[in-house]
């Protein structure tokens, strides 16, 4: 089986101003996004050509935009801090670490894809 090429938990997945999961979480895997609820089950998928992700100008920085075959979500991806860090790193232009590998995976794969 291969491995996922981004995943991320705890992920706070919502639409609109309704927020579906708390603590999600988002994986791209085998040429698809996929939205996970807590407990594993599907919110959302779709194939990568269909899938748009940019960062949320309106949002703090922890947040990006993804629309996932017509259907917009907001995704909180995580703290201004990694794991084990006790000082917060400095967040650059698109984002706090999770957010930038987010953004740069689905660029990424929709780059092999077309």
């Amino acid at each position: 089986m291969a491995e996922p090429e981004f995943t991320a938990t705890g992920v706070r997945i919502g639409r609109l101003l309704r927020s579906l999961t708390r603590a999600g979480e988002v994986r791209i895997k085998g040429g698809r996004l996929e939205l996970l609820t807590s407990y594993g089950s599907e919110i959302d998928s779709a194939p990568l050509q269909e899938v748009r992700a940019g960062k949320a100008w309106f949002a703090p920085g922890d947040r990006a935009l993804a629309d996932v075959g017509g259907r917009r979500y907001l995704l909180k991806l995580g703290a201004d801090h990694e794991p084990g860090n006790a000082v917060p790193r400095l967040v650059g232009e698109n984002g706090p670490p999770t957010t930038r590998r987010f953004l740069e995976a689905v660029r990424r794969a929709r780059g092999r894809l077309t």
